[in-house]
């Protein structure tokens, strides 16, 4: 069976990290799309909110697993089988970071692979850091986040301000 896994902080989940699980989902026989917990990051969203949001936003998607994690990513494939690493390139300034995981990912875990997808079109420009700024200044984000999840990101951010 081949297993992959698409980790990120999903801080919120937008309409490009779905575009990249789905796309990844019809590659492999299972998915897991991992919330890694990063103990340097204060995110807006917990972690359990974070993994709910995924799970709302990707109920469609039948070969995949949600959840989250707080340690090396190396080690979490290792233990759930997986081959390969799915992360979403928008950008070139995306691609010397995470050159530099994949190669630490190998090192940890030589049987592990880093598959870079690039982003749809569509999506390039969008991160959930540009989610929370139109958020937080009242601007529409239904065209950038799934819309199962789009009502209740716009409570918790107005809750916020």
């Amino acid at each position: 069976m081949r297993v992959a896994i698409c980790p990120g902080s999903f801080d919120p989940i937008t309409k490009g990290h779905v575009d990249i699980i789905e796309r990844t989902s019809k590659l492999f026989d299972k998915v897991y799309a991992v919330v890694m917990v990063n103990p340097t990051k204060v995110p807006t969203f917990s972690t359990e909110e974070r993994v709910e949001m995924i799970k709302q936003s990707c109920a469609h998607i039948d070969n995949l697993e949600v959840e989250s994690y707080s340690g090396l990513i190396a080690d979490y494939a290792a233990q759930k089988n997986a081959c390969t690493l799915v992360k979403g390139l928008r950008a070139v300034t995306d691609f010397e970071y995470e050159f530099q995981q994949a190669l630490i990912n190998k090192k940890l875990n030589p049987h592990l692979e880093t598959l870079f997808m690039v982003t749809n079109q569509e999506h390039m420009y969008l991160s959930s850091t540009i989610v929370r700024q139109v958020a937080n200044f009242g601007g529409d984000i239904g065209q950038f986040v799934p819309k199962e999840i789009k009502d209740e990101l716009i409570e918790k951010m107005v809750k916020e301000i």
